[in-house]
């Protein structure tokens, strides 16, 4: 299918989701227009068939529909003032993790100037981006979500319609509560398992084949098998996962919910920033707890 024949799409952030996920739509078909401050990350989308734009301005007023794929909240906010600077009536999907309020206040400047933004974080990793197995939380203006329905098709597995805006990333939290416990669960029993003497790859086969499995467990155990969590591993960086943590524990508290295995994690993540794996993929706590148990490779 030549590029561009669905249509213009623009992707403001093309880290490790958005990069992924820019080059599967340009692949698909559509035209992307993109923008990243990381001269890097903004090379390999253009390598991948994606136009490389000046700032999220340009994008926004090439573009009809824009995803955002962004590492912090104050991003969110200069990207969003800088489409509500466009005239034209832009539709946003804001596939981020961030608090409901940094959301909401999003969505509240684009509304006041017509565009509309949907909520629509994901659920996967880096490495199932790349190979479109993600599922899309959407959330807000219905119409709107169907209308996107096509273009989420080309880089996802599936999409939910969740209901009013902000159900999205409630939906998340719960996801991502489960990805926290899992990873560090996944590396404790690799450790258990090869302190014990096994061996760290029949660990892996035996533990895929078995009720213990998990999708984490598949995707993250791999590395902790091989002992390598930088480079092309990476899926879901430790420093960034932080911010992720924090969200979900401030939800949880601010509704009351207690969290106690998901607060049990933390220390473990919060130990692997402080040991060198800021920037290796969070199956490195499997590291952490290595060195906890005394452990050599």
């Amino acid at each position: 299918m030549a590029q561009g024949s669905k249509g213009t799409v623009g992707i403001i952030g093309l880290g490790i989701m958005g990069g992924a996920i820019s080059r599967n739509l340009a692949a698909a078909g559509w035209r992307v227009v993109g923008y990243d401050p990381d001269t890097k990350a903004a090379g390999e989308a253009k390598a991948g068939g994606v136009e490389i734009a000046a700032d999220a301005g340009a994008v926004a007023r090439e573009a009809p529909v824009i995803l955002t794929s962004l590492p912090k909240p104050a991003a969110l906010m200069a990207t969003v003032e800088a489409i509500a600077a466009v005239q034209q009536r832009r539709t946003v999907a804001e596939l981020s993790t961030f608090a409901l309020a940094d959301k909401t206040a999003a969505e509240e400047v684009l509304r006041r100037v017509g565009h509309v933004l949907l909520d629509c974080p994901l659920s996967g990793t880096g490495s199932q981006a790349k190979v479109k197995d993600l599922v899309i939380y959407a959330s807000g203006d219905s119409q709107a979500i169907q209308a996107l329905a096509p273009m989420f098709a080309d880089f996802g597995r599936k999409t939910h319609d969740v209901g009013a805006f902000g159900n999205g990333m409630k939906m998340k939290f719960v996801a991502n509560l489960l990805v926290a416990i899992h990873n560090v669960a996944s590396a404790e029993a690799m450790v258990l398992g090869m302190k014990a003497g096994l061996d760290p790859h029949q660990l892996l086969e035996l533990v895929t084949s078995g009720a213990g499995n998990s999708r984490v467990f598949e995707l993250r155990a791999p590395m902790m098998a091989d002992n390598r969590y930088d480079g092309d591993n990476v899926t879901m960086k430790v420093s960034i996962w932080q911010k992720d943590m924090s969200v979900i524990g401030d939800f949880a508290q601010s509704i009351g919910v207690p969290t106690p295995t998901f607060s049990a994690c933390e220390a473990i993540y919060n130990a692997a920033m402080s040991t060198g794996h800021a920037m290796h993929d969070t199956a490195a706590v499997c590291a952490v707890l290595e060195a906890m148990a005394g452990m050599k490779r």
